[in-house]
């Protein structure tokens, strides 16, 4: 192939309980990325669409992640991007991450994949370092293997794939306010109780066995995070209200995405996401906040192919 078209999903990352750790790749939200191999070298990106980001490789996630595929691979030519930009920076649901690992992916297919999914997570988080300052993987990882992703060692890098219930759909609801991940980084303590750890760490094995025995009522009563979550939330309006709505209308469990502004929950059947959705969205619409909202079954593919 000399060309590809790719789906990039938009992913939760902390999902409560596992900040830095733990992930979700989201099946209908997402942008889209085409990839091209050239005879000159380097990486060009020829256009973004929907968002106001740099075109300088160097100043763009996709840019940056897919020089480190480029400097270990063998391939003597270029690449160039085009990016159509619909998971909004600063959203809380993995936009770098997304842009990041689409470029990775696309060029390890046009390459005929040379590069394995985690070698593919260590080039994304490149990008997530220009984004964050912090090469994190939690947004990438489910964004490459698909579903939720645990990454249970940074050094060395260590991802495991966690299975997904079916009937699992995630609500997300982003009022339109940025919040950069840089930022929400400098709120948060650099140590905690060991009475909160325990309760973390207990959240977290909690979660992981509910998601592999696919018990709902395991998954909900783990979505509880004691460590950043008190944090964070003074910074997103309305985050009390959202997530009493939530547990009232039914959800499983409600958390900050990511570093937030976006508010997610967890609910077993699309209607009842549905319900959900329509609940949290009366905060909004009473204080005055424009939002988006979004109804969404758990990505299984993580980064895919789309075909004309």
């Amino acid at each position: 192939m000399e060309a590809i078209k790719v789906f990039c999903p938009a992913t939760i990352a902390n999902v409560s309980c596992g900040f830095d750790v733990l992930g979700l790749a989201l099946e209908n939200v997402g942008d889209e990325m085409e990839v091209r191999k050239t005879e000159k070298p380097g990486i060009r990106i020829t256009e973004i669409i929907g968002q106001e980001l740099p075109l300088e490789t160097n100043k763009n996630v996709a840019g940056v992640a897919g020089l480190a595929l480029l400097k270990q691979s063998n391939y003597d030519g270029g690449f160039e991007i085009k990016i159509n930009k619909k998971i909004k920076p600063g959203s809380g649901i993995g936009s770098s991450a997304a842009s990041s690992t689409g470029s990775v992916w696309a060029m390890n297919e046009l390459l005929g994949k040379p590069f394995s999914k985690l070698e593919l997570v260590q080039f994304a988080m490149e990008g997530e370092k220009l984004a964050s300052n912090v090469a994190h993987a939690d947004n990438v990882a489910p964004a490459i293997f698909g579903g939720f992703a645990l990454v249970r060692s940074y050094t060395p890098l260590d991802i495991v794939p966690i299975n997904t219930p079916p009937a699992l759909f995630a609500t997300v609801i982003h009022p339109q306010i940025e919040i950069k991940t840089s930022d929400s980084r400098k709120i948060l303590k650099t140590s905690i109780t060991l009475e909160n750890g325990i309760k973390q760490w207990g959240n977290l094995g909690g979660l992981i066995a509910g998601l592999f025995t696919e018990d709902y009522h395991l998954i909900g009563r783990s979505l509880e995070d004691y460590v950043v979550e008190p944090l964070r939330s003074i910074l997103i309006p309305g985050f009390n209200d959202v997530k009493t709505k939530a547990i009232n209308a039914g959800a499983l469990g409600c958390g900050i995405s990511g570093s937030g502004p976006s508010i997610f929950a967890l609910s077993k059947g699309e209607e009842q996401a549905k319900k959900v959705a329509t609940s949290i969205a009366n905060t909004y619409d009473n204080i005055g906040v424009a939002y988006d909202i979004h109804v969404s079954k758990i990505c299984s593919k993580g980064v895919k192919e789309i075909k004309n």
